[in-house]
């Protein structure tokens, strides 16, 4: 008996807290965002294509935020948006791992990808290392650097395969023959 009700009042206790902790779960994407992302569906290269996209919209956030008078509100939001940088580069590193699995081609979109990767690096550089978002800009750069060398690796392999497979250029997925 008394272990049922340590079990009930811990379950009591941890609940609030549990609903606290999974509404704090960041997303990065708005829900327009996530609709057009759904609407690309298996299409890789408009997927890439939108993931740069919204990368770019949040790295002129950013960069807009650079400028700006110190404060405790800019730090915050400066650390926000990194987070959600990062999480949107994890995302599109994800992406990449599928479509290098499936030997989706890309190609058309990694150039892009490659060009805006040395900007994003360069934003991130030009941020000063302040307390209030000293970590997420260090994970911002970690995501970055880890998504440029993925980039041209995935670059140098699409090459590679689809010059000893001309007959699968413009594929979504690997299809066994």
């Amino acid at each position: 008996m008394r272990t049922l009700a340590a079990i009930l009042f811990a379950l009591i206790v941890c609940a609030p807290l549990t609903l606290a902790a999974q509404k704090q779960k960041r997303e990065p994407l708005t829900d327009a965002q996530q609709e057009l992302i759904a609407e690309a569906g298996i299409d890789p290269v408009a997927r890439v294509g939108l993931y740069v996209r919204f990368i770019n919209e949040r790295s002129d956030t950013i960069a807009g935020l650079i400028k700006r008078a110190h404060s405790a509100a800019r730090s915050h939001r400066i650390d926000s948006e990194l987070q959600d940088f990062s999480a949107l580069m994890d995302e599109l590193g994800d992406n990449l791992d599928v479509y290098s699995e499936r030997k989706a081609d890309v190609r058309k979109s990694l150039k892009a990808l490659n060009d805006s990767i040395a900007h994003w690096q360069s934003v991130l550089h030009e941020l000063p290392s302040e307390p209030g978002f000293e970590l997420s800009l260090k994970d911002a750069l970690g995501s970055a650097g880890e998504l440029a060398e993925q980039a041209k690796q995935l670059t140098t392999d699409q090459e590679a395969y689809f010059k000893a497979h001309p007959d699968e250029k413009g594929q979504d997925r690997y299809e066994p023959k």
